[in-house]
């Protein structure tokens, strides 16, 4: 077989790739609608020695160097349609073979989403309308009189990878001052975007919404911590789609405790879902969603279509848009 599926979870290339990407890379890939784990690689190893192109999704096996030489000896490429490689991606990549993930086409929603709740955040959308639910209309309209909009006001965007890179872009479309704090990020990348290059004291300090779009790696677990959120000015908004390790929650906890003014909008958290009993489902200044920023419902036939142009690409030999490196691994979410 030419091409394969390659997926622990057996049905999720059907989920992800529509049936017109399908087909095409059954006519033109050689593709087996069968999807394959790697209990089947190891199971018949001899199925598979002619295998080039794999095509995954999440739940993606992972195979040592030593598994991949020994069961897809052919193999060219991956193509994975999702975000992040880090689980998998550098033994194919150690193995001298070509990784393509659709980590962009996946922060497209995740950046849709967070510049919506900027926008809703700095209308003061969240604490107004709880009061407004209550019934209170003039406390409510009190309320909202002390946000001041998004005209002038500043936004700060923790980590300026590929989602943060695209919720500014999307924030050009309004009067926003960006302040973005990302160790790799260069001055003259931050005078191309058009942003602020500053500390996270300074992000904290003068932002009324701060967005996290860190990589989730050991140097960024608990990097977000009390001291930083005390920080937050009067009608602050934290918003986190990177991970919740990267926040120290008993701190934010805290805060929100302490602060009714401060609102947390909060997609992830650190485990998923919060246990039992944690407090972030009680606080009314917390808002929980589960993990919805990311590619949803038709979303993810994006991902399809994005690694179908890629394969396209690869075998006409033209210079491909999504080639994972084993150096983007160390900043990859």
């Amino acid at each position: 077989m030419k091409s394969i599926f390659l997926c622990e979870n057996l049905t999720y290339p059907s989920w992800v790739y529509p049936e017109k990407s399908i087909r095409f890379l059954e006519e033109n890939a050689g593709l087996s609608r069968t999807v394959y784990n790697k209990a089947a690689l190891e199971q018949n190893p001899e199925m598979f020695k002619d295998t080039e192109f794999v095509f995954s999704t999440w739940s993606m096996p992972q195979l040592s160097e030593k598994e991949i030489k020994n069961l897809l000896p052919s193999l060219k490429a991956v193509f994975y349609a999702a975000g992040s490689v880090r689980n998998f991606a550098k033994p194919f990549i150690r193995c001298g073979i070509k990784v393509f993930s659709a980590w962009t086409a996946n922060a497209v929603p995740v950046a849709e989403y967070t510049v919506a709740q900027i926008i809703l955040a700095n209308k003061g959308f969240y604490r107004t309308s709880a009061v407004m639910k209550s019934g209170e209309v003039s406390k409510a309209t009190n309320v909202s009189d002390t946000y001041n909009g998004n005209f002038d006001e500043n936004i700060g965007i923790i980590g300026a990878g590929t989602i943060g890179k695209l919720v500014i872009k999307m924030l050009k479309d309004y009067r926003l001052n960006i302040f973005v704090f990302d160790p790799f990020l260069s001055d003259e990348n931050a005078e191309k975007l058009g942003v602020k290059k500053c500390s996270l004291e300074e992000v904290f300090t003068n932002c009324r919404v701060v967005s996290n779009h860190l990589a989730n790696n050991e140097q960024t677990k608990g990097i977000l911590n009390g001291e930083l959120f005390r920080r937050l000015p009067y009608n602050a908004t934290f918003i986190n789609t990177g991970r919740g390790a990267q926040v120290v929650e008993d701190d934010l906890v805290a805060l929100l405790e302490r602060r009714p003014d401060v609102v947390a909008i909060l997609d992830v958290t650190a485990p998923e879902p919060p246990v039992t009993g944690h407090k972030f489902y009680t606080l009314p200044n917390c808002i929980l969603t589960p993990h919805i920023a990311g590619s949803k419902g038709k979303e993810v036939n994006r991902m399809a279509e994005y690694m179908v142009e890629e394969y396209l690409k690869f075998i006409e030999g033209e210079p491909p848009l999504y080639n994972i490196t084993e150096k983007m691994l160390e900043t990859m979410s």
